[in-house]
């Protein structure tokens, strides 16, 4: 994530201004947010899940569902809108997701989800606001 150039940019300063506290850990530093601490989580309407960095549409409502993880789950993102590295924190190997066009940190991705992808996108509530349809 360091080494590329995303299309929205800012400093670290620029972050902390826009972001809480919570948020700039998570989003920037890689950090995760309490298992059922968002109310993200809880979130049932139809629309799409933004990224609170940078506003890009990242999940649409219709592929999120109930993992038991306490954190929001889809098992598909929007085309183009995230990306993934390899993520070797922890003594473990995972896939990091990341935004797109800003490249905060959202969460991991995880093989283990419902048909048709099998993917399990599991998603920090903290890094995405919420945008009803």
């Amino acid at each position: 994530m360091a080494d590329k150039v995303y299309p929205v940019t800012r400093d670290d300063a620029e972050w902390r201004r826009l972001l809480t506290p919570e948020q700039f850990h998570v989003m920037r530093q890689h950090g995760t947010e309490a298992p059922g601490s968002c109310a993200l989580l809880l979130e049932k309407r139809h629309g799409r899940f933004t990224c609170a960095g940078c506003d890009q549409a990242l999940f649409d409502s219709r592929g999120k569902f109930e993992s038991g993880t306490g954190w929001p789950s889809f098992d598909d993102p929007i085309e183009g809108a995230v990306e993934t590295s390899v993520d070797r924190s922890y003594g473990m190997e995972r896939t990091e997701v990341h935004c797109a066009n800003c490249g905060s940190h959202l969460g991991h991705v995880f093989d283990d989800g419902p048909p048709p992808t099998h993917l399990r996108y599991c998603i920090n509530g903290i890094a995405m606001n919420f945008a009803p349809a």
